[in-house]
């Protein structure tokens, strides 16, 4: 599926309220990035965050790493106000991550559910590289292709996610050393369908499709899901790396 940055920007925006209580497993995975980062180094000169959103790991890092400079980006202009409440003296990009051209090199940049929103992610990694310093390390977590695969069973909506092996090749090829890699599958219940559907739309995940559900498709698709899972679930699939480039 071809990724219309328009359209996420606009769901996101609409979810950023309700983002933070909703979105469980994004918190699990910013809070490992950082517990495995401090045990390879706490301390920086330059740290960019891309896809700040509502700050869930800004705080974090704003709690756990020392750093001299913060930078942050995001498609949505008041993510901005979520970055200051944690750090105030941050210096803000708002638009495409891939566009963005930092004044100075950063020796860590980090992102957190993110990147599986890349059509071209060896694309995507090369820009990025051009602004870490050599040493620098990136940290980010996305999803494997096993996210959310009931939503792609139910209504064939997927995004074109990348294997484990697709994503340490890229980060090889392109002079990458990974330091640490973990995965986990996590299954989330739902009490109806419906509820389910609450949870993608407060964590902007409605993004998968650009058109507006009707109440006929929205019956459809719980009649579906039911008789498929009688308990309704979501798997979510998430992947961490920290890598570092070899200079």
């Amino acid at each position: 599926m071809q990724t219309d940055y328009r359209t996420i920007k606009k769901h996101f925006e609409k979810s950023m309220a309700n983002y933070n209580k909703n979105a469980i497993v994004q918190d699990l995975t910013a809070q490992k990035m950082i517990e495995e980062l401090v045990k390879i180094s706490s301390d920086f000169d330059n740290i960019l965050e891309l896809g700040s959103g509502t700050g869930l790991l800004t705080e974090k890092i704003a709690k756990n790493l020392k750093f001299h400079n913060f930078y942050a980006n995001d498609l949505i202009e008041k993510s901005q106000i979520y970055v200051e409440k944690y750090i105030p003296n941050a210096r803000f990009f708002r638009g495409n991550a891939l566009k963005i051209k930092p004044n100075v090199k950063m020796d860590l940049i980090i992102s957190n559910a993110m990147f599986q929103w890349f059509d071209n992610f060896e694309k995507a990694i090369t820009a990025i590289k051009n602004s870490i310093d050599s040493s620098g390390l990136l940290v980010f977590s996305s999803f494997l292709p096993n996210n959310f695969k009931q939503i792609r069973e139910i209504t064939g909506l997927t995004l074109n996610y990348k294997t484990e092996e697709e994503i340490k090749n890229t980060l090889k090829d392109l002079g990458f050393n990974i330091l640490y890699c973990e995965k986990f599958s996590k299954d989330m219940e739902f009490k109806t369908p419906l509820e389910l559907l609450a949870h993608l739309k407060n964590t902007g995940v409605n993004s998968l499709s650009e058109k507006t559900w009707t109440i006929t498709k929205i019956r459809e698709f719980c009649e579906k899901y039911s008789q498929k899972y009688p308990t309704p679930i979501l798997t979510y699939c998430p992947i961490i790396f920290i890598a570092q480039l070899q200079g």
